[in-house]
């Protein structure tokens, strides 16, 4: 089986990767960093997420598992402590997978031209500098004009991120579906927006198109870029997963007790 590790890079997890590697080498395993069967990641939340972006060209062909050289993450369970046991567990095969669902974000500019991106987490909008001012449209039937400081759509894993800082309610990753919350919608007696989060289902649409600003600062995760002369974002349930090995039940609410709840 061929591998490879990703690290965060602070002192701590560059040690335990290269202890991992050891400890691999002791088997009929190659470490091949550009076709992967399998990817671990030492850090965090965002270690994983970027060896997601990373390895995103092969998510039918390879599974990922997080070590949390830090505290507890949603993606990343394994303690450094356990990294000869993830290790025996890898070689011997003794795990499941776990699909979880991603989002599409599909962006049209002016010209024609266009670009997609995949999220694990989430993509937010915002405005370049002025108003945030757009027109939602849910499956091609207009449902609001928003204004405020921007939207973010999540995925149900992602709803314990940003989401879950916005308001947003926790969804099980089981669920195809896809989740907006607004970002300090204006509302008053001239303007009005739903003010609630909205879940829809694999098979909706939710597009944005701009008011008068075409330029926005759009994320992707942890990846925010400034895009000029928008004409529309659309956001879909994307028809990839993501796949997470499973060598033990550690059911996603008891993640979200131990992260949120348990002290």
């Amino acid at each position: 089986m061929k591998y490879a590790i990703t690290s965060r890079g602070d002192e701590k997890s560059d040690v335990l990767r290269l202890k991992m590697i050891g400890y691999f080498d002791d088997f009929d395993m190659e470490y091949d960093e550009s076709e992967p069967e399998i990817v671990i990641s030492i850090g965090g939340d965002g270690t994983l997420l970027a060896a997601f972006h990373e390895y995103q060209r092969r998510l039918d062909k390879v599974t990922f598992v997080g070590i949390h050289t830090g505290h507890l993450g949603f993606y990343a369970d394994w303690r450094p402590s356990e990294a000869e046991k993830l290790v025996f567990a890898i070689v011997e095969g003794k795990y499941d997978t776990a699909a979880y669902p991603l989002l599409k974000t599909t962006i049209k500019y002016g010209g024609n031209k266009e670009k997609i991106y995949l999220a694990l987490n989430e993509s937010t909008v915002k405005s370049s500098g002025g108003p945030f001012v757009v027109d939602v449209v849910i499956n091609d039937s207009h449902f609001e004009r928003f204004r405020g400081d921007g939207l973010c759509m999540s995925t149900p894993s992602g709803t314990t991120a940003y989401n879950k800082a916005l308001g947003g309610a926790l969804m099980h990753p089981s669920i195809e579906a896809m989740q907006l919350t607004e970002m300090a919608s204006i509302n008053n007696r001239v303007y009005r927006t739903i003010g609630s989060p909205l879940i829809l289902p694999k098979h909706h649409s939710v597009t944005l198109k701009p008011v008068n600003d075409k330029d926005f600062q759009i994320s992707i995760d942890h990846l925010s870029i400034l895009h000029r002369d928008v004409h529309e974002i659309r956001y879909d349930v994307a028809h990839q997963k993501v796949m997470f090995a499973r060598f033990r039940s550690f059911p996603f609410w008891r993640r979200v007790h131990d992260s949120f709840i348990e002290e």
